[in-house]
């Protein structure tokens, strides 16, 4: 066998189907005592270790004690140039916007800072377990670069892309509808398709877009049938009311972005908390997809996300932790949130339905599940080791746990960075936690 491959031992867990569409029991695979097996960067097989080991004889089997591996989690919003303003005080969104957003961002236009931000945030998200995410850079095409370049060097599946912004911010940070689409469309000539990368277009929102700006983002989707669409969708009453204001010839939010050609198979509108039927029927017809993204909307104060309404048009939803809105990178730490967003709707979050929105859920959103998301035969070896004996506590209520139903919950509403023992990126170890 070739010497490129390695097995790994522990309890194994993924998502293979939808829970909303195929309930619980039949939408994930375990395997108590697992082996994951690896070669090139790429999974071979996965299935019970007294099925799988007399197969991998002469390959090294890497075993953890009391560990549960699962697929990489996935990020679909995130804003790296927010990093250093991580829980700040007081505001809620256009506010929190002027006060601290727009004076961090600017900081992006020295490369050196850009290259700083970016390696501490990309270790960041390997120390919580993500291995992929949609990535907000700023306005500055040398943050695009930076952060590309330090994804780059990690052999990392990650998205991003450069704000388009030629309104309704400060001048220092706002570009125009040429230059946004020529600095768009030289990033995306570099980076798109180069190891792992892949570009999305990113016009902030619609209230800091002029129409023309808009227009330019449509033609970089069609001209580069490959890249994504990334922007924030009906996150706040206030945001929704100035659209309205800003756009009264269209019929509300979605359509603005549904005018100008933006919606498609790997278009993500993050937050979506404010979204009538109608729109998220048009969301589903057009194959777009939601980031939810719980502590975000909690901490501004936006909202309480319908997961249940997006179900039920059949709207693809992945996950984001929306850093620096958000109050933490983990994912685990996201769905303890999103838990009790739903629990304040009368809805009880199933933790297998959890498990799906931070893994295949989010590879679906971003039309990338033949890559990522599972342990299907075939996909990118993107993968993590969960410490069940991580902390005191955790260890104390997993063996209280009846069933793997219950350990699931207790994991996710305890489990934070230190559960997190070992992230693999294409089958390489890019964080250890010991």
């Amino acid at each position: 066998m070739s010497s490129s491959v390695k097995a790994y031992r522990a309890a194994i867990l993924h998502s293979i189907a939808d829970p909303a569409e195929v309930g619980a029991k039949h939408s994930y695979e375990y395997f108590e005592d697992g082996l994951l097996v690896v070669e090139d960067g790429k999974i071979v097989n996965v299935g019970h270790a007294a099925d799988l080991l007399p197969g991998v004889c002469g390959v090294e089997v890497v075993e953890y004690a009391d560990a549960l591996i699962v697929p990489g989690f996935i990020d679909t919003h995130i804003h790296y140039p927010q990093t250093g303003m991580i829980a700040s005080y007081g505001e809620q969104l256009l506010d929190w916007l002027n006060t601290y957003t727009f004076p961090t961002e600017r900081q992006f236009a020295d490369p050196a800072h850009a290259a700083d931000v970016a390696g501490i945030f990309l270790k960041e998200l390997l120390r919580n377990g993500t291995t992929t995410a949609l990535v907000f850079g700023s306005v500055h095409p040398q943050s695009v670069d930076a952060f590309f370049s330090a994804a780059e060097k990690l052999d990392l599946r990650m998205i991003a892309g450069k704000v388009m912004m030629d309104r309704n911010a400060p001048d220092y940070l706002t570009d125009t509808a040429e230059t946004s689409y020529r600095d768009s469309k030289a990033l995306i000539q570099r980076w798109h398709g180069k190891g792992r990368l892949l570009y999305a277009v990113t016009p902030r929102f619609a209230p800091t877009s002029t129409p023309e700006q808009l227009d330019a983002a449509g033609r970089l989707l069609r001209e580069h049938p490959g890249v994504y669409l990334h922007t924030h969708l009906s996150e706040n009453r206030k945001e929704i009311e100035w659209v309205k204001e800003l756009f009264p010839e269209r019929s509300g939010y979605l359509d603005v972005y549904d005018h100008h050609g933006l919606l498609g198979p790997r278009s993500v509108f993050a937050h979506g908390v404010h979204l009538c039927d109608g729109e998220c029927q048009r969301l589903s017809e057009t194959g777009s997809a939601v980031a939810f993204c719980p502590t975000s909307n909690l901490f501004l104060g936006s909202g309480l996300f319908d997961l249940a309404k997006l179900e039920k048009h059949k709207v693809k939803v992945g996950l984001g932790t929306d850093v620096g809105a958000g109050t933490s990178f983990s994912q685990l730490q996201s769905l303890n949130e999103a838990y009790k967003v739903m629990q304040l709707q009368g809805i009880k979050l199933d933790p297998f339905k959890s498990l799906y929105l931070a893994t295949l859920g989010g590879a679906r959103a971003l039309e990338l599940d033949d890559k990522i998301g599972s342990f299907a035969v075939g996909n990118e070896a993107d993968f993590v080791v969960l410490d069940q004996h991580a902390t005191p506590l955790l260890e104390y209520r997993l063996r209280q746990a009846r069933d793997l139903e219950e350990k699931l919950f207790a994991l996710i509403m305890l489990g934070d960075d230190r559960t997190v023992k070992e992230t693999f990126a294409a089958g390489r170890s890019v964080h250890r936690r010991d």
